[in-house]
């Protein structure tokens, strides 16, 4: 830690990303109605006291879909940050602590993928596997883990060759003792500033993959599901898609932006983490 003061920002975009993090967490007990509930009586319906966000198309209560909408969008855009990190982590040290051909091989597949438009990789690999949690998830790791790869071996690369490092070494300490002890607890600052905002680019591919109708699939309550369902109504009930199109972006902002101060809070340098 650098002893640096907690500043505002920092404290207003943690207080945002805990609130939608409780949303998630509660949406059974704060949702007024069953979001999957269809009701012919009330299509349509206006904002009331009733339904505070009015009714879709098919009569089902905007606000308790956008609340559970909170949960499956932030589900996804954890674990899908969390398994790009885990596999592209994994990559980088292997590559960037023993070198070689191992290391010259895991370039080539980082520069593969960098060459590739990573969402129409996404919307093909989701394409070819099908809706589901797991086409998702891994739709999402394998078009983005390149950009922890990379941050991960320029870190390991710079500890490898540090005195006390080649001083354990020359101890007879093991691979495991040295990564584990010495490389690992370097790395992870960095590795978690580039996790969060990693989720809040997760966030936008989930969504766009469910308004393609690759992602979440209807009747189930996701933002990006809501999105494609109000588009036809746009014009004359404009809130249908504005509601949770502005979850997404105060979520994706909220998430950017604290992971900004949290690097300037660590004093982290830019260059390796945010290109990618």
């Amino acid at each position: 830690m650098t002893g640096r003061r907690i500043s505002p920002l920092f404290a207003g975009t943690g207080a945002v990303l805990l609130v939608f993090m409780a949303v998630a967490l509660l949406a059974p007990w704060l949702a007024p109605y069953d979001p999957n509930a269809v009701s012919r009586d009330a299509i349509l319906a206006p904002m009331s006291q009733a339904h505070w966000l009015g009714t879709d198309a098919l009569g089902r209560d905007v606000w308790s879909r956008l609340l559970y909408g909170a949960r499956v969008s932030v589900f996804f855009a954890l674990a899908g940050a969390a398994c790009t990190m885990l596999l592209g982590a994994f990559l980088g040290v292997i590559g960037g602590y023993f070198g070689g051909v191992t290391d010259r091989l895991i370039q080539i597949g980082v520069h593969i993928f960098q060459g590739l438009p990573g969402m129409s990789l996404m919307v093909a690999l989701a394409g070819v596997m099908g809706p589901g949690t797991f086409s998702i998830l891994l739709a999402v790791t394998l078009t983005s883990w390149t950009s922890f790869s990379r941050l991960v071996r320029a870190e390991v690369l710079r500890v490898r060759y540090a005195e006390y490092v080649e001083a354990v070494r020359a101890l007879g300490a093991g691979h495991g003792y040295v990564l584990w002890r010495y490389i690992l607890p370097n790395i992870m600052p960095s590795l978690i500033v580039l996790w969060t905002v990693r989720i809040g680019t997760v966030l936008l591919s989930v969504a766009s993959l469910s308004f393609l109708g690759l992602g979440v699939q209807p009747p189930d309550a996701d933002w990006g599901v809501m999105i494609f369902d109000a588009k036809s109504y746009f014009r004359t009930y404009p809130w249908l898609l504005l509601a949770p199109g502005a979850c997404i972006a105060a979520l994706s902002i909220a998430i950017q932006l604290w992971g900004d101060e949290l690097r300037d809070y660590l004093s982290i340098d830019e260059e390796p983490w945010r290109e990618g």
